[in-house]
């Protein structure tokens, strides 16, 4: 059976060359289940993560909150915003983390909008979305926008002394530990970790990544995240009814956004690091497994949402009600079901 959802993702993806699969990873009760890989993609290839990215700096954030570095409900220490006057003073980190603090840019993409100035123009990109002037009362409403991600970038930079702190903090207290040897993180000229997109790993690191929150922050014996953290991670917003948490995409809760990802065929207890060009790393708690599935696609995210979810359904067999058809014939039906 496993090996005919492998069969099944690789040649559903497969239709054009912007639109394979390049790797996928299973792991199921500490152990790798299956992988499979596109021709000239091996298991020492460093894939990008692009917004998987935001699930690291989520884990970089905890490391320094358990270190009392950092206050989760207090105002962010952003020094634009250091006037009890400014209305961005109430901005806290876990706002920021869960993409409700008012920070205006959106997702958009288009190379046109200020998140793409941001990526592919400015030097200090964190300082260029905190000078942003913030739509409504902190914590009101959500909006998904990389700009919530490169202040926190911002503030990993001020607090670890630039970028070679941060490259040895994230070196010694999370890719050491969680076992992640291949991974790199790129920076702005600031010195700031490009928080929002930019980290490089292998199919198996990132599944090692998705092991340290399967079993609540703990790898090689030691409590690498603070207990609990991954928990508060997977937390709905209630603000945001595509179902996010801090730093993860959600399935729990009964927003919009999870209601269809289960009728896709996610678990309710599973959460995920999500990507631009289809890249996923599901974490599913009660199957006690981490799925990972990277590519390069032009397709929309909810289309490479749904075929993650496919191999899903796939993988862990009738109970979940395998679907017959494609992963667009399945979010089509989906959506009606759920009126989205």
């Amino acid at each position: 059976r496993i090996a005919a959802a492998l069969d099944r993702a690789f040649a559903e993806a497969g239709d054009s060359p912007d639109k394979g699969r390049r790797a996928i990873v299973i792991v199921r009760h500490g152990r790798i289940l299956a992988e499979r890989y596109a021709p000239g993609i091996g298991p020492d290839t460093r894939l990008l993560s692009w917004s998987m990215a935001k699930s690291v700096t989520n884990a970089l954030i905890g490391l320094l909150v358990a270190e009392w570095q950092l206050a989760l409900h207090g105002p962010a220490p952003v020094p634009a915003w250091a006037a009890p006057e400014d209305p961005r003073h109430a901005v806290s980190i876990d706002m920021l983390l869960r993409q409700s603090s008012g920070q205006p840019f959106g997702s958009a993409n288009s190379g046109l909008d200020r998140a793409t100035r941001m990526l592919f123009q400015e030097v200090d990109m964190a300082g260029y979305a905190a000078a942003a002037r913030f739509k409504g009362r902190p914590g009101a409403q959500w909006s998904y926008t990389d700009g919530n991600y490169a202040i926190l970038s911002g503030i990993l930079r001020d607090r670890l002394g630039g970028a070679q702190g941060v490259a040895d903090f994230a070196r010694r207290h999370l890719f050491a530990p969680a076992g992640m040897a291949s991974a790199l993180q790129e920076f702005d000229l600031s010195g700031a970790p490009m928080g929002a997109t930019h980290v490089y790993a292998t199919a198996r690191d990132w599944a090692r990544f998705g092991l340290l929150y399967l079993n609540d922050g703990r790898a090689g014996g030691r409590q690498v995240l603070p207990q609990g953290w991954a928990a508060y991670s997977a937390r709905p917003t209630a603000v945001a009814d595509q179902g996010y948490g801090a730093g993860f995409w959600t399935n729990r809760g009964n927003s919009r956004g999870a209601r269809l990802r289960r009728c896709l065929g996610m678990p309710q207890g599973s959460y995920f690091a999500s990507g631009h060009s289809g890249q996923t790393l599901l974490i599913l708690p009660e199957q006690d497994m981490v799925l990972v599935s990277l590519g390069f696609s032009t397709a929309p995210d909810a289309l490479s949402t749904a075929r993650a979810a496919l191999l899903v359904r796939d993988i862990l067999g009738p109970q979940f009600a395998p679907e017959e058809g494609s992963a667009a014939m399945m979010l089509q039906r989906c959506q009606v079901a759920i009126g989205a």
